[in-house]
Order: structure tokens, then C-alpha cells, then sequence
């Protein structure tokens, strides 16, 4: 009985999201061995390369990490002892990213100026007030897709300074602690994202539950909150990414805030308080980026 509840609450340090990843990945794996007629918990480590070798000709790089890790995650559970060092399947798939690796890509930060153009090419029905406002308070709050559309009306307090949102569960806050975001009034009523979620706010008449919601081609505002793939679409329908719209997705604004923000000299600590990053690794990816231009050695050679 204590055994099962301690993997009940193992389980459970994972976020739903990560959790139903896994759960693809070992049902992948586990439908691979029972084709091969091969046991896959405990699976060995020939079974184990074999199924790396199959999947490398179809899966990235990033993906058979996931798979890996999946079938580590299974082990462990099931009490088994998995050998994360073995040589077999280390130099194996050290040998799969040598050859079928690629460099890492990543969808282009929406900028301020992108923002602003976005914002024009938005409407003033109900959806565009909507899109609106949830493009500034994502963009000001540097918030993922699924903290975006978790947040309800209760989340937020409007004081003189602006809104406290909280956040009561992210990614990096498992253990749901909570954070407070701030987002300050904008000096521009157009880009004031206070101003733009009280819009939202009013338009809608929502007064309790999920600050975002679907309409339907009524007029009609849903009870129930968005999904997060809906950030994305929200993102690549917008006008003025025509043509680009491959080019973005859902965390745009919050690598546009982090990229913006650098590039306006914005110290790392404070785009990381604001964005609640615990690496800064990552957050200097977005400086080195933001710095590209302004540092780069060939605008000096006078061509």
C-alpha cells in the first residue's frame, strides 16, 4: 500500500504534460518489442539499442531522447534498476546523434516592433480585443502557452501599479508555491497591457473562472478556458506574420519579451525575476542573440 502511494506521488512531480509524453513514448517502445516478440520491462540493453537503431531512421535526434528517457522513467518505476551509464547503449546512441544530429532550431521571438504591428492588424470585435489582450499580457508577463491560459480572473489584482498575477503552478514551480508577476501600466494606451486585459475583461463580461476564453462564430464567449495550442493560432493568424507565420509559435512572446528586453539593456537578473527563468543559460542564449548585431566584427571592416 505505501509502495503504491510513493509511485502515485513519483508520479505526480511530473507535470500532466510531461506525464502524458512518457506515457506516448514507453507505449511506443512497448508496442515495438511485443512486434519483435522481445520483453520490454525489464528490457535489456541489446533490446534497448535495437529499438534505438529502428527508431533513429525515422525519429530526431530529440525525439529518441524522449524515448530513452521514457524507458528509463519506466524502469524506475517498476522498481527494475536501469544502467544510465552503459556503455552499449551510450556509445550507441552517441553514434545515432553523430549521424543523423541536427543543429538545434527554435521559433523566432516576436520583438516589440512585431508586437505593435500585430496589435494594429487586429480588429475591434470581440476576438480582437481578446487577442489583444492576451498578446500583451503574454508578451509583458514573458508567460509560457499553458501558464497563459490557466489564469483566472481570481489570479489577478489590480492595483495602482498595475495587475499581480499569480501564477499558481508553472513548469519550474511544480510544488505549486506560486509566484506573483507584476505588469506594470504601459505609457501607451495602445500597448498598455493593464489596460487592454481590463478591455478584454469588460468586453466579455467574465467575472469569475478562465481569463481567456473561446468565441463562437455567435459572438458567444465559452465557459471554459482556452487549450494552449490556441496561443499559437492566435499567433500565426495574426496579418502581419503572413507568409512567416512556420516561423513562430506559442513561446514567441515569451522569447520576443526576454530578446526585447536585452536588447534594450535590460540587466540578465531582472529579465530573469520577471520571466522566472532558474537557469541563466538560457536567458543568455536570448542576450547573445539580442547582442548579435550590435557586437558583430564584420559591420566594422567598411565592405
Amino acid at each position: 500500500m505505501i509502495v503504491e502511494k510513493a509511485k502515485e506521488y513519483i508520479a505526480n512531480a511530473k507535470s500532466p504534460r510531461t506525464r502524458e509524453i512518457y506515457r506516448l513514448c514507453w507505449k511506443d517502445f512497448e508496442g515495438w518489442c511485443i512486434s519483435k516478440g522481445l520483453i520490454s520491462l525489464p528490457a535489456s540493453p541489446e533490446t534497448i539499442v535495437a529499438f534505438l537503431i529502428d527508431r533513429a531512421q525515422k525519429l530526431k535526434v530529440s525525439t529518441l531522447t524522449l524515448r530513452l528517457v521514457s524507458i528509463r522513467q519506466a524502469h524506475s518505476m517498476a522498481g527494475y534498476q536501469f544502467d544510465k551509464s552503459h556503455a552499449l547503449i551510450n556509445e550507441t546512441f552517441k553514434g545515432i546523434k553523430n549521424t543523423h544530429g541536427e543543429p538545434q532550431t527554435s521559433k523566432s521571438p516576436i520583438l516589440l516592433e512585431d508586437l505593435q504591428s500585430m496589435l494594429q492588424k487586429l480588429d475591434h470585435s470581440l476576438q480582437g480585443i481578446r487577442d489583444r489582450a492576451l498578446l500583451l499580457l503574454g508578451f509583458s508577463g514573458a508567460f509560457r502557452r499553458s501558464e497563459l491560459v490557466n489564469l483566472k480572473i481570481e489570479d489577478l489584482k489590480f492595483i495602482r501599479e498595475g495587475i499581480e498575477v499569480l501564477l499558481r503552478r508553472s513548469k519550474t514551480d511544480q510544488s505549486s508555491k506560486g509566484y506573483i508577476v507584476p505588469i506594470p501600466f504601459g505609457s501607451n494606451p495602445f500597448t498598455c497591457p493593464v489596460r487592454l486585459v481590463q478591455s478584454w475583461i469588460e468586453a466579455s463580461k467574465i467575472t469569475e473562472g478562465y481569463l481567456f476564453r473561446g468565441i463562437n462564430r455567435h459572438g458567444h464567449v465559452s465557459e471554459r478556458g482556452m487549450c494552449s495550442k490556441s496561443v499559437a493560432l492566435i499567433i500565426k493568424r495574426n496579418l502581419h506574420l503572413r507568409g512567416n507565420e512556420s516561423l513562430y509559435a506559442g513561446h514567441s512572446l515569451r522569447a520576443g519579451f526576454c530578446t526585447t528586453a536585452a536588447m534594450k539593456g535590460v540587466p540578465e537578473h531582472s529579465i530573469m525575476r520577471q520571466s522566472r527563468h532558474k537557469k541563466s543559460d538560457t536567458v543568455k542564449k536570448y542576450i547573445r542573440i539580442a547582442s548579435m548585431w550590435q557586437d558583430c566584427a564584420a559591420t566594422k571592416l567598411g565592405l
